[in-house]
């Protein structure tokens, strides 16, 4: 093993050829956040390159992390859908604990708004309509995602819904009690769930999309709040969508698409349409686009074809 010495005391500092399982040699570093730091790996049994979200070395022991890198896994393991990424596995014990995700192509959707600006009809309706299609999935899997949000979706054909970190079960959701996700993607009740008990859901990720898709419309943020207004204990100036409605969508925004992003934007969880209606009111919008997505149906199941 390879490892720098005296780097960031909060990063393994691995060089490239590092191993971090048997088999399983670090390539480069692809960054991270507070708690993992990820690398694009290669894995030996898989003859092919994959992604390492490691447990920074100040959380590898950490009961806690370690309790929750294993729910991730176990979500992991259980999701399997064409616009879910994918998962290869875990490593929970010794001395790197990670999990073992697919490798992507692509720029993050966040990546693509901050240097082109809002996305073009051509890319934002098939976009739409396969996250909403993954999110039907997941609903029906008793699951959530909790974090749907630019940064997460990976442009590719079909685009992809990546980062299960927080994903809960539906049971599990019901029961979280404090502030979870991104900020300025999160419904009402992930904000302050002591004003929605048990409320939290499948709807969430509907707000979560809602969210996701204005600022892919407007190429801005629905909500905007002043700056420093996330380090502020007051929940109004933190959270403004608790009271204040979205931005106005730009003008020209098809009616269709602008209704059914304020539907997804409501403030009442039980007000919001399912992500199923989501994708099938998308439809006739997609159909109408020069390269068509269509929908094709068999007996009471519908499916996406690209």
């Amino acid at each position: 093993m390879s490892v720098s010495e005296k780097k960031d005391p909060a990063s393994w500092g691995f060089e490239e050829g590092a191993e971090i399982a048997p088999g399983r040699t670090v390539v480069r570093d692809l960054g991270g956040g507070s708690r993992f730091e990820v690398h694009l790996v290669w894995d030996e049994r898989l003859f092919a390159l994959t992604v390492a979200k490691l447990l920074r070395p100040d959380q590898a022991e950490d009961e806690r992390a370690l309790f929750e890198l294993r729910e991730e896994a176990e979500a992991l393991e259980r999701l399997a859908h064409p616009v879910l990424v994918r998962g290869f596995g875990a490593v929970l014990e010794g001395p790197y604990p990670h999990l073992l995700i697919e490798h992507l192509e692509g720029p993050t959707l966040r990546r693509l708004l901050r240097r082109h600006g809002a996305l073009g009809p051509d890319q934002l309706l098939p976009l739409a309509a396969h996250v909403a299609a993954a999110l039907h999935y997941m609903a029906a899997d008793g699951w959530v995602h909790l974090d749907v949000k630019p940064d997460n979706i990976v442009m590719g054909i079909p685009p992809r819904l990546i980062d299960l970190s927080i994903a809960r079960s539906i049971e599990r959701a019901a029961r979280i009690r404090g502030s979870i996700g991104t900020d300025a993607y999160m419904p009402p009740e992930q904000c302050a769930p002591d004003r929605y008990p048990g409320q939290i859901g499948p709807p969430a990720d509907v707000w979560g999309l809602g969210a996701t898709l204005h600022h892919a419309v407007s190429g801005s943020r629905p909500f905007p709040r002043a700056k420093g207004a996330g380090q502020s204990e007051d929940a109004l100036e933190r959270f403004p969508q608790l009271e204040r409605g979205p931005e106005p969508l730009p003008k020209g925004t098809p009616r269709p698409l602008g209704d059914l992003i304020a539907r997804m934007l409501a403030r009442d969880p039980g007000a919001r349409p399912v992500a199923a209606e989501v994708a099938l009111e998308l439809e006739p919008l997609v159909e109408a686009l020069p390269r068509k997505m269509a929908f094709a149906k068999r007996g009471s199941r519908t499916r996406l074809i690209p």
